[in-house]
């Protein structure tokens, strides 16, 4: 009885105590045989976790030997099997345009606070202004139980 309850504490503690980090997390091309003009070198999330209600931002680190003067980015959020979301960004409204060599595509985002905790997937394409498809990525990330409270000033 007194070894389930500290699995149920240790468990417990790994879900309630958010992390206030920076994490590169893997990635993966959703296509592993394309030959895409876009190549990520990395992600990064700030902070990691993910916390409901509080902003996130996700840094894409990439290259490129083309000149991208316009394009957009889709972003698709699943929470287990689950379409959750569904957003697209101009390009040039992300990063300074025209876009070539080494570049980062920062978006940050307020996320809700009634999302539930757990995992979920990001998939991420980016296409030019003719709708040619640069680059696309999948990656996961995890959202934690409750935000940090924030501190109220005395008046």
């Amino acid at each position: 009885m007194a070894v389930k309850l500290i699995v149920i504490l240790v468990f417990s503690m790994c879900i309630l105590l958010p992390f206030s980090s920076a994490k590169s997390t893997d990635f993966r091309y959703c296509n592993k045989n394309a030959n895409y003009a876009v190549k990520v070198s990395g992600v990064d999330i700030t902070p990691y976790p993910v916390k409901g209600g509080k902003e996130a931002t996700f840094s894409i680190a990439a290259t490129t030997d083309d000149n991208i003067s316009s394009g957009k980015l889709i972003i698709d959020v699943k929470y287990l099997f689950l379409h959750v979301h569904h957003e697209t960004r101009d390009i040039c409204k992300e990063t300074s345009c025209p876009v070539s060599g080494d570049f980062v595509l920062p978006h940050s985002q307020s996320l809700p606070g009634i999302a539930p905790p757990g995992s979920y997937t990001l998939t991420m394409k980016m296409v030019d202004g003719s709708n040619r498809e640069l680059s696309c990525i999948t990656f996961g990330f995890s959202m934690s139980l409750i935000a940090e409270p924030t501190a109220v000033a005395d008046a």
